[in-house]
């Protein structure tokens, strides 16, 4: 039997508030390699189930989680280009 919108949207709500509420005060966070741990970056932490925290190395404290399906869909998209940016302003070619 399949899930009704609104099942879907209360499962959804369950799973951010669960992933929200881990402590994950003592993930290891990686950074793109050949970074310095002083230039800007994305870092990852992988948390359980699959599901992923992601941070700015200039603002630790504001963190992002995605669920392992969230996370997955995020990284198909961008081997894809769908998050490619379109050059613009005055020197846009």
């Amino acid at each position: 039997m399949a899930e009704t919108a609104e099942e879907i949207k209360a499962r959804k709500e369950r799973e951010r508030d669960e992933l929200y509420a881990l402590d994950i005060s003592g993930v290891e966070w990686h950074g793109a390699p050949g970074t310095e741990e002083h230039e800007e970056r994305v870092e990852i932490a992988y948390l359980p189930g699959g599901a992923v925290a992601m941070r700015s190395s200039l603002d630790p404290d504001t963190v992002l989680r995605y669920t392992e399906a969230e996370w997955r869909a995020f990284v198909l998209g961008a081997r894809d280009g769908e998050f490619d940016l379109e050059p613009s302003g005055p020197d846009a070619k």
